[in-house]
């Protein structure tokens, strides 16, 4: 009994350990984080709990098992046959045989199957990489959006201050007779409107936070603290060595030569269809001793010896139609998969240059709004509210300025985000770390 509680507990151990989704094995990023250990751990988080990329790494599981399956011999044919009335022979009559029969494939077959079957599973494990890289991509883009809803609600925080200081400076003029009212609504209306845009950078950010919390498989209203974006990372871009990373990392450009690989054997298997398929067996015959009168007064030598036989057989391969059309076939789809390739191909070339171009032109548009931009508003709210101040000025110039350097602020703030977006973006379209930080 303990046995047999013994062999139950290791079966169900056994069971336990196959079905549990394991976490990603441990392996060098393909990820850029730029020092931000709260972005690390949002992807590491993603990578280990997201139901995508553990459904991709038991696929993969699933794919590696199927080689060795696909390697492996066709099951002997175990017969046993009883003679209802055995046939006389001169030692005796046959009265039952057993017999094993093993099919053979021709030879190579077998392992074309195995290569067929690895490189599926070596095409399955890019699926993986690429359903990695994707989550990490989504990550990223949520991140960073979501840092920008952060610092536009600061920016929206420290211009609602300002406003109330407007509206209490033009109240100390309108009691002093120096102003009027109607200006302490038009900037009690500025408030409202600042107010109203805060609103809205709050729900957009509920909706991108509930997004990270889905990546990581978390609960999807667990609170995500304020996200910064650090010194933005400084890249070079050479778009011939971008497209020569793209074509030997992308995991769909490894998945597609892959794809290849497999369908050239798929070609080979079905040429081997022209072959005889083998079959080797044995057989063994139980013959009783005679029972006759004459055999049992003068019994033959090897009375009663049973029988022993070796039986070799060969298929016939005689529809050659069906087989012409399984080359074909197989012909078609390597035709397909190199059209793939080229596809794949062009598909990282693509992405390389409208993204390269991407960050070109933001960094362009940066350079602009903090070299000329944000100092010109800077110095013109500056101007105006110097001038409002000493009543040569209304307040709506006022207002213009500080709606023109609120937009400038949330418009910088925006493309630090689009700037990080767009590494991430490099980044899924080279399948490698963009831009390669120190030590990776």
């Amino acid at each position: 009994m303990s046995i047999l509680r013994t062999l139950a507990v290791a079966s169900a151990i056994a069971v336990s350990a196959y079905i549990t989704p394991p976490r990603a094995a441990a392996q060098s990023p393909s990820y850029a984080t730029h020092g931000d250990a709260t972005l690390a751990a949002f992807i590491n988080e993603a990578l280990e709990g997201n139901p995508r990329v553990r459904a991709a790494l038991l696929e993969t599981r699933a794919a590696e098992s199927r080689t060795a399956q696909a390697a492996t011999l066709p099951d002997p044919v175990l017969s046993f046959t009883q003679h209802m009335l055995g046939p006389q022979t001169r030692v005796g009559p046959q009265f039952s045989s057993v017999s094993v029969t093993q099919s053979l494939p021709w030879f190579g077959t077998l392992s074309d199957r195995r290569a067929i079957a690895a490189a599926a599973a070596a095409m399955q494990s890019e699926s993986y990489q690429e359903q990695r890289a994707e989550v990490v991509r989504q990550v990223k883009l949520a991140y960073y959006d979501l840092a920008y809803f952060d610092e536009a609600l600061r920016i929206t925080g420290e211009e609602e201050q300002l406003l109330l200081h407007y509206e209490a400076l033009a109240r100390a003029r309108y009691s002093q007779g120096f102003g009027q009212q109607q200006e302490v609504v038009k900037l009690q209306a500025g408030v409202t409107r600042v107010l109203n845009r805060r609103q809205e950078l709050l729900r957009q950010r509920t909706d991108f936070e509930a997004l990270l919390n889905v990546l990581a498989d978390r609960p999807v209203n667990t609170p995500v603290p304020p996200v910064t974006i650090g010194e933005l990372p400084a890249v070079a871009l050479d778009d011939e060595q971008l497209h020569a990373t793209g074509l030997g990392e992308r995991p769909e450009v490894r998945s597609a030569r892959l794809r290849i690989e497999r369908d050239e054997h798929g070609v080979s298997l079905a040429r081997r269809r022209y072959r005889p398929g083998l079959a080797v067996g044995v057989a063994w015959g139980n013959v009783l001793g005679r029972r006759d009168d004459p055999g049992r007064e003068n019994p033959p030598p090897g009375n009663g010896r049973d029988t022993w036989s070796l039986t070799l057989g060969a298929s016939l391969p005689v529809f050659r139609g069906s087989y012409d059309a399984g080359v074909r076939e197989a012909a078609a789809r390597v035709s397909a998969a190199e059209e793939a390739y080229r596809d794949a191909v062009n598909g990282v070339a693509l992405a390389v240059r409208s993204t390269a171009f991407r960050i070109m032109t933001i960094e362009g548009q940066l350079a602009l709004f903090e070299r000329a931009l944000l100092p010109q508003a800077e110095q013109a709210l500056r101007a105006t509210e110097e001038a409002y101040s000493g009543g040569v000025t209304g307040v709506l110039e006022l207002l213009d300025s500080e709606e023109m350097l609120l937009n400038v602020r949330l418009g910088l703030a925006r493309l630090r985000a689009d700037y990080m977006k767009a590494l991430a973006e490099m980044e899924r379209a080279i399948g490698s770390p963009f831009p390669e930080e120190e030590g990776s």
